[in-house]
């Protein structure tokens, strides 16, 4: 996997910690890009610290039943992504707008007690995304441009049909699900498909149930 001028190979090429940025509703998967708005101090703290070290920092999505540690925080999700920072800028009023490009999903091993603002966690990286040609034998393409054309029709929207028909699967399936308007439920079950096949699938099925809830909703709207 390659992000920005780095190159992830084996598990020698990551930290063995990373900090955490927990973001509900937020989807980074691997070769994934996510611009950030970063503005609260504790955040700021930990660009800077990301910057002069491995420039990794762990996206992950609070706990999905809304639990809080005693000190307030929330408990996170066991999974999420780590992305390299390849841009960063300066918005001149504080804050900082930097993207993330992901590299490998991970499980968290375990919280560190820390004295930064900021959490961190020994975690242990999903290998199998460093490999860059990963298998996209059996993603039903077809179906998943119908449910995503559906999806937006549906809703009034419009895509840029020309890129999406030159992406290669991996980068449709991956790009569709980080760009998908749902909750942090299914955010997290596309996070965690065992591979791209089963992610492309749970996207289709995800799609289609919203369409078919929109379609009933719909219908009593007019009884």
């Amino acid at each position: 996997m390659q992000a920005g001028n780095a190159h992830y190979r084996l598990d020698t090429d990551l930290p063995s910690t990373v900090p955490i940025f927990p973001l509900e509703g937020a989807l980074l998967l691997p070769g994934g890009r996510m611009p950030l708005n970063i503005f609260e101090p504790r955040y700021l703290e930990m660009v800077d610290e990301a910057i002069a070290g491995s420039r990794l920092i762990g996206v992950i999505q609070p706990s999905l039943d809304g639990a809080r540690r005693a000190d307030g925080e929330p408990e996170l999700c066991n999974v999420g992504c780590a992305g390299r920072i390849i841009a960063l800028s300066e918005s001149g009023d504080g804050r900082y707008l930097i993207s993330l490009q992901g590299v490998c999903r991970f499980r968290i091993v375990q919280e560190l007690a820390v004295r930064t603002p900021f959490r961190q966690c020994r975690f242990a990286p999903f290998l199998t995304d460093l490999d860059e040609d990963q298998a996209e034998a059996g993603i039903d393409r077809p179906a998943l441009l119908k449910a995503f054309r559906a999806y937006l029709q549906a809703n009034d929207l419009e895509a840029d049909w020309e890129s999406v028909s030159r992406a290669e699967n991996a980068m449709l399936v991956n790009a569709l699900s980080m760009m998908a308007p749902y909750g942090p439920a299914e955010k997290q079950a596309l996070l965690e498909a065992a591979d791209l096949k089963t992610r492309a699938e749970t996207l289709i099925a995800i799609t289609e149930m919203a369409l078919a809830r929109e379609n009933e909703d719909f219908g009593s709207s007019l009884q």
